[in-house]
């Protein structure tokens, strides 16, 4: 491997993880726009979708540049085309960032309500789960990634009780109806982004092993605690 392909390898992942710490940043102001009931908050999640925006462009072009420049083959090939994998499943979290500011926004606009239970345990462990995904993405390490799609089996679970109770909550004629529907929202977004890491996990996966594991049921589910 030649030192400009290093080079520009590495620079790639830095970018990388810059936008990831662009995305994680924006989920968790997104949260605290309805923790702390903030309009502000909201607006400059929603105002800023455009930064992560223009760094997704800014990576699928220097990949495209890589691509064009070093004609990498094998690992390399498979460690830029993981990369380009990974900055569309970052740039859909940073849009579902955005759609939890918009209905934090609204709930700013709505009357009396109470969050859900578990909503912020839910959104915790999304946040878990993107920086494993990352953290196995920067390390290389196969087993970090299936642990991480083993634990997005646990959102799954913690989706589908926050549903049940949001639409218990949703007395026809009610109130609630309202805020539950942002709610209902919340809790998919949140649902979508835990995917999302699970989808970067995979593609870990396949930079370092070569092996698709993405539909596959390979991965043992973690045994889901009460």
């Amino acid at each position: 491997m030649s030192k400009h392909l290093v080079r520009d390898l590495d620079q790639l992942q830095k970018d990388i993880l810059t936008l990831a710490g662009i995305v994680e940043a924006a989920l968790h102001k997104a949260m605290r726009s309805i923790t702390e009931r903030s309009a502000v908050l909201a607006r400059e999640v929603i105002e800023g979708d455009d930064v992560i925006d223009r760094e997704e462009n800014h990576i699928d072009e220097e990949c495209l540049k890589i691509l064009a420049l070093h004609q990498p083959v094998a690992t390399d090939l498979r460690r830029i085309t993981s990369a380009m994998m990974i900055v569309i499943d970052l740039e859909r979290m940073g849009d579902l960032a955005e759609e939890i500011a918009q209905q934090g926004l609204h709930l700013t606009q709505t009357g009396n309500w109470s969050a859900p239970g578990r909503l912020q345990k839910l959104s915790d462990l999304a946040t878990i789960l993107v920086r494993n995904s990352l953290d196995a993405f920067v390390r290389l390490d196969p087993e970090l990634a299936r642990l991480v799609i083993r634990m997005e089996i646990q959102a799954s679970h913690l989706v589908d009780e926050l549903i049940a109770g949001i639409l218990q909550s949703m007395e026809p004629g009610g109130a609630s109806i309202s805020p539950g529907i942002s709610f209902f929202t919340i809790t998919k977004a949140l649902e979508r982004i835990a995917n999302h890491a699970s989808n970067i996990a995979e593609d870990v996966i396949y930079l370092a092993e070569g092996e698709i594991v993405r539909h596959s049921g390979q991965v043992t589910p973690l045994r889901i605690r009460e």
